[in-house]
């Protein structure tokens, strides 16, 4: 079995290889994100190349821990690059008027509601965030976000966003402004994100590696010459 701390400050491909050396496979794609299941089903690894939001949302976790409402997360690491690791509970669906009820509760925000505690927490990380987080988005209420453990436990999740649209118009149109926010530690894979490989045309992709690689973001890919190459 995989040990996680041997993952920690990996680039983001060889976190993933390893994954799925274990045994891991991939159960889900976001925007920033790929998700990946554990092999006896358990756990979840999100394994993000770009991360500048999602450590808040592990901030509330663990600031919460054993909150009903949140998810246990098992680890949680930087990658090398700028990326993240989160290892948490696998998390199922729910169905649309589970999840719409749970988004009224949220607004309604009643005194002996367990989800009033969650609420409090996560607006005073985002106002906290919208002051230090770069392209910071807010907290997103979309009820998607709930989901339920095996034993059918509602769970919140990915509470927060950052602002990507705009990280990626401004990289094409002043690239330098990105520079000064994001260090070269953290954005050296800022083009690997999904949403980007998902729904981009070849000359977007041409025109977003250009700017990053104005900026030193984005290293020409490098094609393996041996079995033990560097996979960044």
């Amino acid at each position: 079995m995989i040990s996680f701390e041997t993952l920690r400050d990996l680039p983001h491909r060889e976190a993933t290889r390893r994954l799925l050396d274990d045994g891991w496979n991939v159960c889900g794609i976001g925007d920033w994100a790929t998700v990946w299941r554990s092999p006896d089903g358990a756990q979840v690894a999100r394994v993000s190349p770009f991360e500048p939001a999602y450590e808040v949302f592990v901030e509330l976790c663990r600031g919460l821990e054993r909150h009903p409402l949140l998810p246990r997360i098992d680890f949680d690491a930087p990658l090398g690059g700028g990326g993240r690791l989160t290892v948490l509970e696998f998390l199922l669906p729910v169905d649309r008027e589970e999840a719409d009820a749970v988004v009224e509760r949220w607004a309604a925000a009643a005194p002996d509601d367990p989800i009033t505690a969650v609420r409090e927490q996560a607006e005073r990380l985002d106002a906290e965030a919208a002051r230090s987080v770069p392209f910071w988005g807010g907290l997103d209420h979309n009820p998607g976000n709930v989901m339920k453990n095996a034993s059918g436990e509602l769970k919140l999740v990915d509470l927060f966003y950052a602002a990507g649209l705009e990280i990626y118009r401004v990289l094409l149109e002043d690239p330098a402004r990105i520079a000064e926010v994001f260090p070269p530690d953290r954005r050296e894979h800022l083009l690997d994100i999904a949403a980007v490989a998902r729904m981009s045309t070849p000359d977007e992709i041409a025109a977003l590696r250009t700017a990053a690689e104005s900026i030193g973001g984005q290293p020409p890919y490098r094609r393996a010459t041996s079995p033990n190459a560097s996979l960044r």
